[in-house]
């Protein structure tokens, strides 16, 4: 028993030292090492012969992957996608936390829903799983708000995505009761009665080939609604998948006000446009991809610093519901497991973004607003990510880890991998030469 004892006192102290690294701190790399014990980041200190050495042969080592907007589908919908294979696919994405959406069965607006939920997070996740609550009961974006006081300790924010809460005065009480816990609202906004039984992006493609289209309008309506109570109300807003200019021009200007709000954008938006849509369902989501103009217009954001976060709104469905042409098919794509690749690929390497920006617009930004944990500095739990950023490879959703297989991105060539994934010390994926996936 007292050999056991110091067995176990030795392995609790050993120390893990990633040597040669090329490390994102503070905005900026350096060639550093970093030190890991007991699942946090410590201080520089010189290795004992006990401690073990992980030569990263001058890789890029990043503080993990933030996506603030992901859909686990589970429970309730784990034909699509489960808390396992999602966080598998989370991390196989370099992710180390993720925001899971509440648009699944039964809804997370009670403290007991919700803990349907946490209690599978808590058995199968691989990396950080933060879920929001929902806004209204059932996340129906109308009737009854949630209690917002019972949830707060257990959720990141509240939200109804999928659905934008149609009532202004129902959203203002909902900012005041959010603001009260000091948790954010996280809006997809989307002005029902607009809609018009669209299914994408009402330009040029829709009218072209004859199938019916969302109007921006029924995104930036919204958002102007929404700003305007945030900055009535105090509360900390965050717009979901921003896909308009006009969108884009109503942050900015409430940012030069000062206001407390923040969005996102996703990849695909800033990649593709409507022009590039085919007949399938692995180009159909929610927001659609809009204009060429729209896309630049999200580009600049995130230069100026507009669209402080790039998230996938990662949404699995199933091989059949994504079968059925653009019309038919189920919203949404998959995106866990390409969004750095492709980010890396096509707006850093043609020059259009830094390597630095990209990468705090998917860890420190996130992080930042929405107030979570881990990282590469001193006393943060070992959240990080390992970067071959000189590897190519092809996207193929057969190798996916996600049950999710449909993306516009299949068989687009890309540089950059992740090739190890750390979430509190521990190896939570790595790459090898001979994977399967």
């Amino acid at each position: 028993m007292v050999a056991l004892f110091f067995y176990l006192l030795f392995l609790k102290r050993m120390k893990t030292f990633y040597t040669h690294a090329k490390i994102f701190r503070k905005g900026r790399f350096a060639e550093e090492t970093l030190v890991v014990e007991e699942g946090r980041v410590v201080a520089p200190c010189e290795p004992s012969p006990e401690d073990r050495v992980v030569d990263l042969e001058g890789r890029y080592l990043i503080p993990g992957l933030v996506d603030v907007h992901v859909h686990l589908r589970e429970p309730g919908f784990s034909r699509k996608e489960t808390i396992a294979t999602g966080t598998v696919a989370a991390a196989a994405g370099g992710y180390t936390a993720v925001c899971s959406m509440p648009n699944v069965y039964p809804a997370p607006d009670t403290p007991e829903t919700l803990h349907m939920q946490t209690d599978l997070i808590r058995r199968d996740a691989v990396v950080r799983v933060y879920p929001y609550g929902c806004i209204t009961m059932g996340q129906r974006g109308q009737g009854e708000l949630v209690d917002f006081a019972a949830l707060a300790s257990e959720v990141v924010g509240f939200s109804d995505d999928g659905r934008g809460v149609q009532s202004e005065a129902l959203m203002e009480e909902a900012m005041r009761r959010a603001s009260a816990v000091g948790k954010p609202i996280v809006a997809h906004c989307e002005v029902d009665a607009l809609l018009n039984k669209g299914y994408i992006h009402d330009g040029v493609y829709c009218r072209e080939h004859g199938h019916r289209g969302i109007c921006s309008e029924s995104e930036w309506q919204q958002v102007e609604r929404d700003i305007r109570l945030s900055e009535k109300t105090g509360c900390q807003y965050h717009v979901c998948h921003v896909s308009t200019k006009e969108s884009v021009e109503l942050v900015r200007q409430a940012k030069a006000r000062g206001a407390r709000v923040s969005c996102e954008t996703a990849p695909h938006y800033l990649l593709l446009c409507d022009e590039d849509l085919q007949e399938e369902g692995r180009f159909k989501m929610n927001p659609p991809l809009r204009s060429r103009a729209d896309r630049e217009a999200l580009r600049a954001g995130i230069l100026d610093g507009t669209i402080e976060v790039l998230a996938t709104d990662h949404a699995p469905h199933t091989a059949e519901e994504k079968s059925r042409g653009l019309e038919g098919s189920a919203m949404g794509i998959v995106g866990l497991e390409t969004a750095f690749s492709l980010l890396y690929t096509h707006l850093v390497e043609t020059g259009i973004l830094s390597l630095e920006r990209l990468v705090a617009l998917m860890t420190d930004n996130p992080r930042r607003i929405f107030g979570l944990s881990g990282g590469v500095e001193a006393g943060d739990d070992a959240d990080f990510t390992v970067l071959d950023l000189n590897a190519k490879w092809t996207i193929d959703p057969e190798e996916f880890y996600s049950k999710g297989r449909a993306t516009p991105f299949a068989g687009w060539p890309v540089q950059g991998r992740v090739v190890l994934t750390v979430v509190g010390g521990q190896v939570a994926y790595e790459w090898k030469n001979n994977n399967s996936k």
